[in-house]
Parts: C-alpha cells; structure tokens; sequence
C-alpha cells in the first residue's frame, strides 16, 4: 500500500516541474521575440532639399522663395520700375 500512496505524490510533483519548466520555455521564448509583432522599420534618411532662390520683397527684404513658386520671367524691368516697386518707409 505505501507505493501506492506515493506514486500519486510523485506524478504531481513531476507535473509541477514540467509545467514549470514548460511556463520558463515560453517566457523564454516570448522574451526573444517570436510571438511579438513585427515593428516598422522608419527611415532615418535626410528630407530632401528644396531648391529655393533669394529674392527682393516689395518693402526691400531678401526672402528665400521655392523654386515652384516663381512664375517664369517675362522680361528685365528697368531701374526705375523697380524704384516705383519698392515701398519706402
């Protein structure tokens, strides 16, 4: 009758250290990274460069201006256009 009594005792305890062991392999596993989501890669690449041009401002400031925002030139003005242009303080 006594090795009846303890075969049970050890099953149990054979059961606790396999599920022990079982909860320490998942962790293990978890903690590498297989079973987490896959993180998106960002690219750490410069902005691109804007081509931009220096040009006067009607209260006679140079301003930097993008490229596609000028309008193709017609012609040259003349000195005195560009006079009357200006806003004097």
């Amino acid at each position: 009758m006594k090795e009846i009594e303890t075969v049970p005792g050890e099953v149990k305890s054979r059961r606790k250290l396999l599920a022990g062991i079982g909860i320490l392999s998942l962790f293990s596993i978890w903690k590498a990274g297989i079973f987490t989501r896959k993180k998106t890669v960002v690219s750490c690449a410069p902005p691109e460069q804007k081509e931009t041009m220096k040009l006067l401002s009607q209260n006679g400031q140079l301003v930097e201006v993008d490229v596609s925002k000028i309008k193709s030139v017609q012609g040259k003005i003349t000195d005195q256009e560009l006079q009357d242009w200006i806003k004097k303080h």
